[in-house]
């Protein structure tokens, strides 16, 4: 009986869930900012390949 209690007011598993949760919404957050700065990141990684790329 005392293990079940012990188990009961355990939280552990609570900060651990919080913690994962966490990192779902910023894992979300940084993958809307990126989908909305997709064209513009494309656009700047295209000119920097055109300046590195040498002249035939």
């Amino acid at each position: 009986m005392s293990f079940l209690r012990s188990f009961l007011r355990d939280e552990r598993g609570a900060t651990a869930i919080e913690y994962g949760l966490i990192a779902a919404l910023i894992s979300v957050a940084i993958i809307a900012a990126l989908t909305t700065l997709e064209g513009a990141l494309t656009s700047t990684f295209n000119s920097i390949t055109e300046a590195l790329t040498p002249s035939p």
